[in-house]
């Protein structure tokens, strides 16, 4: 049973990751190939990320009701139809249609897969590694994205882009047919006594000591990886002066190395606590941006035409995605872990909400730092929210080792 299971939940993230991805390309595809301005196709965000919030907030206290599996199925299903739409579609209208249809199903998939580690898991290493390859595997995704759309795209041909919906549209097919076969036996709690007290179990977590400092927790890293990841290409392209594909390209180096960094983390759980992984890794990023940043900034960088004209050290910031990537998915595993099972999926529908807002907010600040501190200093204000969360960390470790106890007790 599990082997299915979790094969379904990896191939579920990897396909979400790259149309979760995509909005930026297909933003620009769309003014090129639909003929809408700027602010037209911005909306595009919209599309993706409202539906992401609502449906967490709405769904996950009763989702358990509904039943993961039937959850999964049912985004897949609507995913598949959506990049078939879109390939037939092919019009502004189709994208926004497409991008509602990912946010909605994605709500659905991250609920229900941080639901299912819990069921397909024994105890908390188990849990950690687990949690730690699946977002590893969605950094993957993140990253061939950058790379996916350009190899379907031909210039003389306004329509071959497309051609990539129907690659995508396949892989969430072979996965609903993965999860259909695989048996799910693992039993689900339900929350709550009705669906109004299944909500009240949610809005009564978030009062909890362990899960104010946890959110307050999952806010600053994404903030940390938002603030980098979003701005990470205006940094090449303005103080390491590289033109704007290969700024672009460059940004997928940080999207690999969070991959890597989430497998390699997933490996070391097994045999080291979260809290040493995590401590060596806060202060390693910490590290990367007093020494490496300022290095990267002062370089001499001559004329670039391709990656491979770029000194080491243009490549070197981008690697603190290493270090930071354990981060997310190891709080993530550590509260869920510590929480009863029935509480797993409206606790998921809290990390959605409130990661959604520390990447908007974390955007939001590293650009404001970009326009008045200015591109080559704007980096270094990232090690205030690191060191709040190294603080954090050891407050979340004694506060799940607390609930721990009471609920094996």
């Amino acid at each position: 049973m599990k082997l299915g299971i979790k094969l379904s939940l990896y191939i579920n993230y990897f396909v979400f990751a790259i149309l979760l991805n995509s909005v930026g390309i297909v933003i620009l595809k769309s003014q090129k190939v639909y003929g809408v301005d700027e602010v037209q196709a911005s909306i595009l965000e919209l599309f993706k990320d409202m539906p992401i919030a609502i449906v967490s907030f709405l769904i996950a206290s009763f989702l358990p009701r509904i039943g993961y599996k039937n959850a999964m199925l049912a985004a897949l299903a609507i995913v598949t139809i959506a990049c078939l739409g879109m390939y037939w579609g092919n019009s502004f209208w189709s994208a926004k249609m497409l991008f509602a249809s990912v946010g909605v199903s994605f709500a659905l998939i991250k609920v229900s897969v941080y639901a299912t580690i819990g069921l397909v898991t024994n105890g908390e290493k188990e849990h950690n590694s687990l949690m730690s390859s699946i977002e590893g595997v969605f950094m993957f995704g993140i990253a061939l994205a950058y790379f996916l759309f350009p190899a379907f795209n031909n210039e003389s041909d306004p329509n071959s882009w497309l051609n990539v919906y129907l690659l995508l549209a396949v892989l969430c097919a072979v996965s609903f047919i993965i999860l259909f076969i695989s048996p799910f036996d693992a039993q689900t709690e339900i929350p709550g006594a009705n669906l109004k007290d299944d909500v009240l179990q949610m809005l009564h977590l978030v009062v909890k000591t362990l899960v104010i400092v946890f959110v307050i927790s999952a806010f600053l890293f994404v903030m940390i990886e938002q603030g980098i990841m979003t701005w990470l290409p205006t940094f090449n392209e303005r103080v390491l002066k590289l033109p704007e594909n290969i700024s672009i390209m460059m940004a997928s180096i940080l999207a690999l190395s969070l991959g890597i960094g989430r497998i390699l983390a997933g490996v070391l759980t097994q045999k080291f606590s979260w809290i040493q992984v995590l401590s060596v890794c806060l202060i390693a990023a910490m590290a990367m941006v007093v020494f490496v940043l300022p290095a990267a900034v002062n370089a001499e960088i001559g004329v670039i035409n391709s990656l491979f004209d770029i000194p080491l050290i243009g490549f070197a910031f981008p690697i603190v995605g290493l270090f930071i990537a354990p981060i997310y998915p190891l709080i993530n595993s550590v509260v869920l872990s510590s929480l009863p099972k029935k509480l797993h999926s409206p606790m998921t529908g809290l990390i959605v909400i409130f990661s959604a807002l520390g990447g908007t907010i974390g955007s939001r600040i590293i650009g404001w730092l970009f326009k008045n501190m200015g591109a080559d200093k704007a980096f270094y204000y990232t090690l205030i929210p690191m060191a709040l969360l190294f603080v954090a960390l050891f407050i979340l470790r004694n506060l799940t080792n607390k609930e721990g106890q009471k609920s094996h007790s």
